[in-house]
């Protein structure tokens, strides 16, 4: 079976002061359909900048990125936003919930860009909700939720739209240690349900563990770490 994700040769640099900085260095990875994939490194390594250039949201980088089957490189700036759209899900460190809507509209909103049914999106969107606990705050906002909550509303509208891959920068960075291990069991559980792949970026040795397999970034390389 194709792989989700095959990166080949990836690298990127920077200027500063006139010194530049090799941030990715002839970076390789393939990440299989339905594998979980630790992104492993400390503050400051490129593994942001990795993501970034996984999810299409930044030029620059030299290299090859094929996105379920797809090369990105070969795609015009409406190609990229229809790979990024159809085949890419997205979890940040902080949620970027709309705050004027409630939890479910948050998760429908990805869905009826797509052209899904106002229908359709809302029983998609309560249905991931209540597979992640919040079946009774469907109908609050973000600023009625805790951080613990809106991050799993982030999650649900990741996997909205049913992507091959969900790319997750840090997604329980910004949460104390018990709430973190939580959501990242949930997350885990409920993208191994939906059957996509992921690539998670933490410095966490401990939660990385508990992903298919660990990659660790290392002076803009990929070596791999460790099996789960």
């Amino acid at each position: 079976m194709n792989d989700v994700l095959k990166v080949s040769g990836l690298s990127r640099s920077f200027t500063q002061g006139g010194v530049t900085i090799d941030v990715l260095r002839g970076v390789d990875l393939t990440v299989g359909p339905g594998e979980i994939v630790a992104l492993l490194g400390p503050s400051g390594s490129g593994k942001s900048t990795l993501l970034q250039a996984v999810g299409l949201l930044e030029g620059g980088f030299d290299g090859s990125i094929r996105i379920a089957g797809e090369e990105a490189a070969k795609l015009d700036n409406d190609g990229r936003t229809r790979l990024r759209r159809d085949a890419l899900g997205f979890v940040y460190q902080f949620h970027h919930l709309l705050p004027d809507f409630n939890a479910t509209e948050n998760v429908v909103l990805p869905q009826v860009i797509r052209d899904a049914t106002m229908a359709a999106a809302r029983t998609r969107a309560e249905s991931l909700l209540t597979a992640l606990g919040l079946g009774h705050r469907l109908d609050h906002r973000p600023s009625q939720l805790s951080g613990g909550e809106q991050q799993r509303v982030a999650v649900a509208r990741a996997l909205a739209n049913r992507p091959a891959l969900v790319l997750a920068d840090e997604p329980t960075g910004n949460l104390d240690e018990r709430t973190a291990d939580v959501v990242l069991a949930e997350f885990l559980r409920l993208v191994r349900g939906e059957g996509s792949a992921a690539l998670v970026a933490t410095h966490n040795e401990r939660l990385a563990q508990k992903m298919d397999r660990v990659v660790r970034l290392h002076e803009g390389r990929l070596e791999e770490a460790s099996g789960r």
